[in-house]
């Protein structure tokens, strides 16, 4: 076991890798809210992560092997961010830290929609999520075996939509 870790347990490790608060919520933006410019990371986060602590992260998460940093060939002054297959399978533990959360803590609606559609599609739903981010952001095609027409990001995203809308009206 080496020094640099307090220990050998799983839990802590990851915890070590994933534990602060703004590099979960990065790995989040890029899942669900597609993210993956760092001027997008920065100015639609809903909790107004700082340019400083966001570059941080950013390092930390390149450095740990969850996410990768490339050259955008659309133009020379930015980066694209890419989650790697270890960002990716981080999507359950997401899924199920939001699944608890609707269900303890006063969420909102709106932002609880996809939590309970992340729910109800289960441990198959988020593998064809995994599915399309591997298309994504590592170039994998997808298993073209789904029956359901939209992506699940558009199904997440038209239920947030649809919640949205209906407060509006109210």
């Amino acid at each position: 076991m080496s020094n640099e870790h307090r220990s050998g347990c799983p839990i802590n490790l990851t915890l070590e890798v994933v534990g602060d608060k703004w590099s979960l919520l990065i790995i989040r933006d890029m899942i669900f809210g597609g993210r993956r410019h760092f001027r997008e990371l920065l100015l639609k986060s809903e909790e107004g992560i700082s340019s400083n602590i966001l570059a941080d992260r950013l390092r930390t998460l390149v450095e740990q092997g969850i996410i990768t940093k490339a050259d955008d060939p659309s133009h020379k002054q930015k980066a694209v961010y890419s989650l790697t297959e270890q960002g990716i399978e981080l999507l359950p533990i997401l899924a199920q830290m939001a699944v608890w959360g609707r269900k303890y803590l006063p969420v909102t609606q709106e932002l609880g929609i996809r939590a309970q559609l992340l729910e109800d599609g289960g441990p198959a739903l988020w593998d064809e999520f995994m599915s399309e981010l591997r298309e994504a952001h590592l170039g994998i095609p997808k298993d073209r075996r789904s029956k359901s027409g939209a992506s699940v990001a558009a199904r997440l995203q038209a239920a947030y939509e649809a919640v949205v809308a209906k407060r509006k009206k109210r």
